[in-house]
């Protein structure tokens, strides 16, 4: 299991728990009807909006709060649950090591209640290394999860929310973002889910998560949005949700829905001291993951953009601190030293924003720099390349 200090890739078997909704506001929520289930995903209508009345004057003259509009959660998040939970999957994966010459289980690793779990789901000698999530995201049997979860596996197993298991095929993966894309075969077309869009996410907004913590199987909670645009050090394209719903080891891949029943993160990784939930947990946001998922269908990999510079933005501005030789940016025309104002009329307010918008495009698409290069202002145009495999390294 990768971890990034305390970051814990979610791979694996945990615990749940589930949010209640403060009870000052049961007073002002309507309870939602009942809708009925349907094999294809229907949203859910929008969470009502309560006013909090303006605080009243104050004789010493502080200034008065003005009204406030809550948006609220429902009193219960079960019809949202009986819509979305048919199209989340739990993914059991196995290895299998060669020791003298012949193949026998891995050894068991993990706390003994891991072990316990690994040892029962033990089959045709296939050790049980991991469990993990996904969801649905086509009829035809596509489901996303993370490549950490299936990524070194011989073999993946699917289990549906029916009890159903079937066996799965790997369609590809991208590393960069932890996104894989693998594929059951079902006589009749799956419940699945939908995109969000998590650029209309907002730091407050409830939020539900489900998965497989801990092999228990399927499994919800709940919270809400603490934070935006975090960086894990993981990769260039690093801009995570931050989510405080319970999530544990086997809640990763599985999917994080708006109260609309849309998929808006991919749960990907949780701080932990002490291996379960303390509340910090992150989501891979949808704006990212889509695209990769239809490159995937697609072509089965995805290649990144890549310009070959290294950055400091500890002033406040873009520099180029150095330039690789050969690479995009030198072909190109970038020179160390050039301050970067913008990319294709979009400001640069930093380092990492400038990697995420290169990585996010396609190697060979031309790329117009608004360059500051000893006092002067010009612009720069060069095709960005393709993204080495030891980048990161």
């Amino acid at each position: 299991m990768r971890a990034v200090l305390a970051l814990v890739l979610l791979a694996g078997f945990g615990v749940s728990q589930a949010y209640a909704l403060p009870s000052f506001l049961e007073k002002f929520l309507p309870r939602p009807p009942p809708s009925p289930s349907h094999p294809v995903i229907p949203a859910v209508p929008p969470a009502s909006v309560v006013q909090i009345p303006a605080q009243a004057a104050v004789p010493d003259g502080t200034p008065a709060l003005p009204p406030v509009l809550v948006q609220s959660g429902p009193l219960s998040f079960a019809p949202l649950v009986q819509r979305v939970i048919p199209a989340v999957v739990n993914i059991a994966i196995t290895q299998i090591s060669s020791e003298g010459g012949g193949k026998v289980p891995a050894q068991i690793k993990g706390t003994p209640l891991e072990k316990r779990y690994r040892e029962k789901m033990q089959r045709h000698q296939e050790e049980i290394l991991g469990a993990g999530s996904g969801f649905i995201v086509d009829p035809s049997g596509i489901i996303v999860t993370n490549d950490h979860v299936v990524g070194d596996a011989d073999n993946v197993t699917v289990s549906l929310s029916n009890g159903q298991e079937l066996p799965a095929k790997l369609i590809g993966v991208d590393a960069l973002t932890d996104i894989a894309v693998i594929k059951v075969e079902s006589p009749k077309p799956l419940p699945y889910v939908t995109w969000g869009d998590s650029h209309k996410v907002s730091v407050g907004d409830w939020i539900l998560v489900a998965g497989n913590p801990f092999g228990f199987g399927s499994s919800v909670s709940a919270g809400i949005v603490s934070a935006r645009g975090r960086d894990l050090g993981a990769g260039s394209l690093d801009d995570f949700l931050q989510l405080d719903a319970p999530i544990n080891p086997g809640n990763s891949g599985g999917p994080a829905f708006n109260m609309r029943g849309q998929v808006v993160a991919v749960n990907a990784a949780m701080v932990s001291p002490a291996g379960g939930s303390v509340g910090i947990g992150f989501g891979i946001p949808s704006e990212i993951v889509a695209p990769i998922v239809d490159e995937i269908r697609r072509t089965g990999h995805v290649d990144h953009g890549w310009l070959g510079v290294t950055l400091d933005d500890g002033d406040g501005s873009v520099v180029l601190v150095d330039v690789d030789r050969n690479g995009p940016a030198q072909k190109g025309g970038l020179m160390k030293g050039d301050k970067i104002m913008a990319i294709n009329d979009a400001t640069v307010e930093n380092g990492r924003a400038l990697l995420r918008i290169v990585a996010a495009g396609k190697p060979g698409n031309a790329v117009t720099f608004r360059v500051v290069r000893k006092g002067k202002t010009i612009m720069v145009t060069l095709p960005i390349g393709k993204r080495p495999a030891d980048a990161d390294e």
